[in-house]
């Protein structure tokens, strides 16, 4: 079982849409279940309804998932673990408030040394626990020998007992930690692969402290993935507005698009276009790079083009907002001017808009418009251009710069030889 566990805080992110594709697609390989776990962990953080944009974000990219848990439901158990840890004296109450603690670190950082929790509270009698009345934490006692794992794409990794440290494990108001609560949760869901951000790779020693602690000895396997970069080669951050999945949604690139840059960001790929279902026939996990791979959005933008030629002209015309195949068509030959739905929405939305006359043509304009919606219906292009030459008496410049605007709704477009079939049957609405 593999699981995806976003936090409810934010929008959906790049790098977080990037792991729940792996877990999707590795869970689809191997026939295994995937889990989405809601992080509700910290209430303060939490934003009403972003797990249902979450979730409904997932569904437009067709990731699907067996089964929805939240954090939540399972602080219950998080509180029994963390009594289990302290009868078996593997977990102590710490009562060390966060303004002693910070005058310790920086006496550390004075002498040059690594901070480390120095044990003031882990040897405390029953009786002085009893009697403090200040609030207080519970803390991972410090694990005797280093904590070490492979990992499927960064290879072995091993922390010795000081960095691990006597972490705390359960915060003053008796929630869990990160590093607690998640450490459960996987257990207590029987996770077996742990595909999620190289963020997290120091957290995954501890976690698996705490597992053995509590006697669960099923092995979890691991694979972190590295860190999409922006372009200005820095890890991205919310202030990056390609790190917004919802963001480049709202652009104009699509789905598919998207899912088939992400894949193609850190894996070797036998094509470059693909769909999410040919992926899903060579993906491996062991073959995903160690190193970040930098955000290219004028890469995005050549696939995105790829991918709007692909697709069924009537889906393509739905996603511009219409639902007419030849409206799918032409949309179409604006990809040679521009990579996006946005965009091409706004080439065919200018076409259908009502238009003034041509500034620079105003009395033809007027003339050509008269005449245009007086017009029997032409099959051709040429047939229809030549009933207007001759009725109009008007050649050259002052001709085709007005009848290219009424017919595309600007002064540069796709040759009208190819405009006119796909919008024969409207010019009527369209020179208006």
């Amino acid at each position: 079982m593999v699981r995806f566990a976003p936090t409810p805080s934010a929008d959906l992110s790049i790098e977080s849409l990037r792991i729940a594709l792996f877990n999707y697609m590795y869970a689809i390989q191997t026939k295994d279940s995937m889990v989405v776990r809601i992080e509700d962990r910290d209430k303060k953080q939490n934003i009403e309804g972003k797990d249902q944009d979450i979730l409904d974000m997932l569904n437009l990219f067709g990731i699907s998932y067996t089964q929805l848990y939240y954090q939540s439901q399972n602080f219950k158990y998080h509180l029994q673990f963390a009594s289990t840890l302290l009868d078996t004296k593997k977990a102590f109450i710490c009562f060390c408030s966060e303004k002693e603690l910070e005058i310790k670190r920086e006496k550390a950082k004075s002498e040059g040394k690594t901070y480390c929790y120095d044990g003031t509270c882990e040897h405390l009698s029953s009786e002085e626990i009893l009697n403090n009345p200040k609030p207080f934490v519970i803390r991972m006692k410090k694990p005797e020998v280093a904590i070490s794992f492979t990992d499927t794409i960064q290879g072995k990794i091993s922390l010795e007992p000081d960095v691990v440290d006597a972490f705390v494990m359960m915060q003053a108001d008796k929630y869990p930690t990160y590093n607690f609560a998640c450490a459960c949760d996987d257990m207590l869901q029987g996770i077996s692969y742990i595909i999620r951000s190289e963020d997290h790779l120091f957290d995954t020693p501890r976690q698996e402290f705490i597992r053995k602690s509590l006697g669960y000895d099923q092995e979890i396997q691991y694979a972190h993935v590295p860190s999409i970069l922006n372009d200005e080669g820095q890890k991205m951050s919310a202030f990056d507005d390609t790190s917004s999945v919802k963001w480049l949604l709202d652009q104009g690139f699509m789905p598919e698009a998207i899912l088939n840059y992400l894949i193609l960001l850190s894996h070797p790929t036998p094509c470059e276009i693909f769909t999410l279902q040919e992926a899903i026939t060579w993906f491996d996990l062991k073959a995903i790079s160690k190193a970040p791979a930098r955000f290219d959005i004028e890469k995005l933008r050549l696939i995105n083009r790829e991918h709007i030629k692909r697709i069924p002209d009537m889906e393509l015309s739905k996603r511009i907002g219409y639902a007419c195949d030849n409206i799918g068509k032409l949309a179409k030959l604006f990809t040679e001017e521009v990579s996006t739905t946005r965009a091409i929405k706004q080439k065919v939305d200018a076409i259908f808009a009502k238009k003034s006359f041509h500034a620079a043509f105003e009395k033809e304009s007027k003339l050509l418009q008269e005449l245009i919606l007086q017009a029997p219906y032409f099959e051709k292009f040429d047939e229809f251009q030549t009933y207007l030459i001759e009725k109009s008496g008007i050649k050259g410049e002052p001709f085709f710069k007005p009848l290219r605007f009424w017919l595309s709704g600007a002064d540069n477009s796709p040759e009208l030889v190819l405009l006119y079939p796909l919008i024969k049957t409207y010019l009527k609405e369209i020179v208006r």
